[in-house]
């Protein structure tokens, strides 16, 4: 792998259709050896194939003390693996990574998928901390979660609100990351940026940032808070037949009694509109510098995002160590861990092994 963009086109929809029971049924009885023991003759962990939709459920949750928050999360996978963290997005849960977890602990991996603040079991330890969700609050939520589990380094992926999380832990916290994907690239961003207007066509785009600035909006998103998630589900995966089951799982963890704060807050904060915490101020600065991320990473894009997202070549001069993108065929859309978790499994271990 080089530095430079290599653009790949890969319809993963093909290499779905067998061995989907195998992954799961190694993931639950912990059959398979470590990563590096799988990968040892090829350089790199071979995955079996896998159909998006195979697996409705996780292992029983965990729940841990971390920073301001007890968080919720899965886990899957040996103990002593390479520790592997995905992040979620709005509005999605990790349930988006149902079937990406079973695949990585099929190779050996130790795979953590925690609840963001104002999603699902995770709860805030005190009624007097501020419902913040700018964008440096849920990073160092992140980094509050790898050291109470005692995590020093790992391979952090996300998309939407997780890949940002991911950009930023891996530009202030490089030392904390061995490798990086994130889907629709570099997402730091700054409430100075937020301030410059777009074209009409793509301020469009973003809707929803307007009515949440409302009190309308915020008072729709409280009564409506299902029907609106579903709505930017169909929006932004335009291609993706997902039926309500699958809704369902997820819109269950927006009934956090947190959730609408922190989603509000979050809109509101990028356009200037709401107040952060004065502790998170100076990481706010450096990340109003656009780092560049130093760390190993592939980028993905789905085919056929409907979300608001740059095209690869605006972002790829920001990852200045080993980077590759890629672009994921087959129809698929924004959630792009759930509707292509071989693509996104993959894309892991292969910039785990590069």
């Amino acid at each position: 792998m080089t530095n430079g963009k290599i653009a790949e086109k890969i319809d993963w929809a093909r290499r779905y259709f067998v061995g989907a029971a195998a992954v799961t049924a190694a993931a639950q009885l912990g059959i398979a050896g470590s990563a590096d023991a799988q990968s040892s003759k090829t350089g790199r962990a071979e995955l079996p194939p896998i159909k998006a939709g195979t697996n409705t459920s996780f292992a029983p949750l965990k729940q841990i003390e971390a920073g301001v928050l007890n968080v919720a999360y899965a886990e899957a996978g040996a103990a002593d693996g390479p520790p592997v963290i995905l992040l979620h997005g709005w509005p999605y849960d990790i349930y988006s990574f149902v079937d990406v977890a079973p695949l990585l602990a099929s190779v050996g991996y130790r795979v953590i998928v925690p609840y963001l603040r104002g999603y699902g079991a995770t709860r805030f330890l005190s009624n007097d901390t501020v419902r913040n969700g700018q964008p440096s609050a849920i990073a160092v939520d992140m980094i509050a979660l790898m050291d109470a589990l005692k995590i020093d380094k790992a391979i952090l992926a996300g998309f939407d609100w997780g890949a940002r999380t991911v950009n930023i832990v891996s530009a202030l916290w490089p030392e904390r990351c061995k490798a990086t994907v994130s889907v629709s690239g570099y997402l730091i961003g700054s409430q100075e940026a937020a301030r410059m207007p777009l074209p009409p066509s793509a301020e469009l785009q973003w809707w929803y940032q307007y009515y949440f600035a409302t009190e309308r909006g915020k008072l729709g998103y409280e009564k409506y808070r299902r029907e609106f998630s579903k709505l930017i589900w169909q929006l932004a995966s335009p291609k993706w037949g997902f039926d309500d089951a699958t809704f369902d799982r997820t819109a269950a963890s927006f009934d956090n009694p947190d959730h609408v704060a922190i989603v509000i807050h979050n809109y509101r904060w990028r356009l200037g509109l709401a107040e952060g915490e004065p502790k998170y101020d100076e990481l706010e600065k450096r990340l109003a510098q656009g780092p560049v991320i130093t760390v190993p990473t592939i980028t993905l894009e789905g085919d056929a995002n409907g979300a608001p997202h740059a095209d690869p070549s605006a972002y790829a001069k920001k990852f200045s160590g080993r980077y590759e993108h890629r672009t994921v065929g087959g129809g698929i859309g924004h959630n792009l861990p759930q509707e292509a978790p071989q693509a996104f499994a993959q894309a892991i271990i292969d910039i785990a092994k590069a």
